[in-house]
Order: C-alpha cells, then structure tokens, then sequence
C-alpha cells in the first residue's frame, strides 16, 4: 500500500498593508522629512552665535543636507535588501528622530554636524525608499498618494520655518528648542511605520531574484529620460535648499526683521502645499507638460529678480513667485513614478536621480555662502541662481516628454 501523499503546502498569503494605514504612513513619514534642514534657516544667526560657526562654516551647514543626501541615498537600496522597503523608511526615521534630539543639546560644533549628518541620512533613506512603497502600494490611487506625498514634503518644510522665529525668540531654550521639537515629530511618525513593518512583507527596492539584470545599473545613463530628470531634480533640489538656508538672510540683509524674513521663507515653503496637490495630477493629466515647466522656470527668474533688484519693496510677491517656481518639487517627484512601470524601476531611478541630484543641490548653498563671503553683496549669487534657472528649464522640457524609462533601459526589441 502505498503512502498517501501529503497535499501541497499553499503558499502563505501575502500580508497587506490596508489602506488607511498607507496613507497615514505615507504622510506621517513626508511631514519629518524636511524639518532638519529647513529649521535651521531662520535661525542660523543664532546658531552662529551659540556655536560661534564662520561664515563658511554655515555654507557647510546648509550644504550638509544635499551631501548627506547624495551619500546616504545611494546606501538605502542596500539597506532595503536587508530589512524591506518598509523595514529601511522605519531605520531612517528612527536616525532622524535621535539626530535631531540629540543635535539640539549639544554645544560641540563638530558633534552639531556629526548629528546633523545623522538625522540627514535618515531623511535620505526616506527621500530613496518612499517613492518605491507608493509605487507598490497606490495602484489606482498612485497620483493620489504623489499628491499627499509632495504635499507632506511641504508641510514639513513649511511648520518649522513659522516656528523657529516665535520659539527662539520667546522660549528659554531658543534656538534649540526651535531645532529641537522635530525630532519629538519624528518620534511620533515611527508609530504608524513599526505596524506597516509588522503588515508588510520584507520585499527590497531591489532585491537580487527580482531586480533588474545584472549591468542595468549602469544602463540607466542611457536613459535620456533618467539623466534629465537626474538634473532637472538636481538643479531644483539646489535652489531649495539654497531658499531653506540663505533667503531668510538675504531678506535680513534687504531691511527685514527675524521675524518678517521667516515669514516670507516660511511662505515659499508653504507654496508647496498647493504645488503638491497640483502637480501630480497635472504630470498624470497634462498633454503639455513643457510649458508648465517654462511657467514655473519663469516665476523662479522673476522672483530671484525682485530679490536682487529691491527685497524689501514687496517681499510677499517674490516670496510667491519663488515659491511657484518651486512647484518644479512636487513635478519631479510625480515624474519619478510617471515615467517608470515597475516599482524595482522606480527605485532604480529615484535611487540614480535623487543622490546625484542631491550631489548637484549640495554645492548651491556652500557656493552661495562662498560667494556672498567673497562679494560682499548678494548680487553674484543671485545671478547664478538666475542662469541655473534657464538650465533647470531646459532638462524639464526633456523630461516631460512622455517616455518610460524601462522601455529605454530595455533598449530597441530584437528583430
């Protein structure tokens, strides 16, 4: 008699993450991923003061966020293939939690940047990762969740900036409270993330049985639509955080007070909240997507032209134009899952366009400190700001055009 044999094991289901639970996640994470840069501008005399940092020495400190995220980023698929996607967004949230707190209290200018360093790499896993867990948890609702995304992005650029000025005027721990108080933010944030952990299967951006061939890698700079959108993110990336360390002080420097100069760096963040909820639907809708991009290259000139020409004479109306321009943010982002299929792709390319990119933006706020240090004026930084604005519009134009780049990556088929 032979032995029966045992039916096949099915395959675990896989577990799901529900949905209300994606998109708190998502908003949740979007909100710290901005405060550790953006929190140090309107404060950066203070900090100045209290650490007794050089001029040079705060273009490091404003450089430090794009660096950081150049160098890190290009580190979180690896740390995807170890713990998951999810697994990699919690890790990074928890670094950017401590560096943060523990920046706040330290009086050691080296130890303020080693800390500082840390919090941005836990950004930077963020900045890598998040477009790939919308990739594969949106579905129908991926523009949706591009939306809260970019527009969370905002919110956190945004809150700190209002708050820095009022906290480190009236609390006793000034400046660094106003530092402070977002890593308690991104405590909170590593909440709903530990139970996406705990639902979500450990599946990497790029994990070996499932990525790409072997040499796509290096591939993807074949992809014209890659390398645009590498600079057209780099070059944008560069004037954000040259607005979230330096406009604050150039409109001091234009006759503003603390006060007031906050306020109008707080108000071209907050222009990422309308951008953000915008611009992806227009990047998934809009059959002409290059004019808006000539738009938008158009108000940063003019904004940048009004900073140069009289800061002080409307400062709310160059604070709206820069902070239009800057809706070139929430536009790259949306390409980055417009333009690819698979979410191992659109890891691949956020992980080739956002460190390079940040690679690019790093050198904005040290050369503009530099320049500013050397001058004496704000002149000659503004005028590069003007010129690498034309750039930005000429790498958006190719961008837009609606190509995928797995279909470039994939090259021509086989007669």
């Amino acid at each position: 008699m032979r032995p029966s044999v045992p039916p096949p094991r099915r395959p675990r289901p896989r577990p799901r993450v529900p949905g209300w639970l994606v998109v708190l996640a998502v908003a949740a994470v979007a909100v710290n991923l901005r405060p550790g840069a953006t929190s140090v501008g309107p404060v950066l005399a203070e900090v100045q003061d209290g650490l007794g940092l050089s001029p040079t020495m705060a273009g490091v400190l404003t450089a430090l966020p794009g660096l950081t995220f150049a160098a890190a980023g290009a580190c979180a698929a690896a740390l995807s293939r170890r713990t998951g996607i999810s697994g990699a967004v919690t890790a990074g949230l928890a670094l950017v939690a401590a560096g943060l707190l523990a920046r706040s209290v330290t009086g050691s200018v080296p130890l303020f940047l080693a800390l500082s360093v840390l919090g941005f790499a836990g950004m930077a896993v963020g900045n890598i990762l998040v477009p790939a867990f919308v990739k594969r948890h949106g579905g129908r609702r991926t523009p949706a969740l591009n939306s809260l995304y970019t527009t969370g992005l905002a919110v956190g650029a945004t809150l700190p900036l209002l708050a820095a000025g009022p906290l480190a005027a009236h609390d006793p721990g000034g400046w660094r409270t106003a530092l402070g108080l977002w890593g308690l933010v991104a405590l909170l944030a590593l909440v709903p993330w530990v139970l996406v952990t705990v639902r979500d299967r450990r599946e990497p951006a790029t994990a070996p049985s499932r990525a790409l061939p072997a040499g796509r890698r290096s591939s993807i700079l074949r992809s014209r639509t890659a390398v645009a959108l590498c600079v057209y993110f780099g070059i944008q990336s560069m004037h954000a955080y040259v607005q979230f360390g330096w406009v604050a002080q150039i409109y001091r420097d234009g006759g503003l007070g603390q006060a007031q100069a906050g306020l109008m760096a707080a108000l071209i963040a907050a222009m990422g909240v309308p951008g953000g909820l915008l611009m992806p639907l227009v990047v998934a809708r809009s059959p002409h997507l290059g004019r808006w991009i000539v738009g938008l290259g158009g108000c940063m000139v003019g904004g940048y032209l009004g900073l140069l020409l009289n800061p002080a004479a409307v400062p709310w109306a160059w604070a709206l134009l820069l902070g239009t321009g800057g809706f070139a943010f929430p536009t790259a982002l949306a390409l980055l899952t417009a333009r690819s299929r698979d979410p191992r792709v659109t890891a691949q390319l956020s992980g080739f366009t956002q460190p390079v990119g940040y690679l690019l933006a790093a050198a904005g706020p040290f050369v503009v400190g530099a320049l500013r240090e050397a001058t004496g004026s704000w002149t000659a930084p503004l005028l590069l700001l003007m010129g690498t604005a034309v750039l930005l519009v000429l790498a958006g134009c190719v961008a837009a055009v609606p190509r995928v780049v797995d279909d470039e990556l994939a090259g021509p088929p086989e007669p």
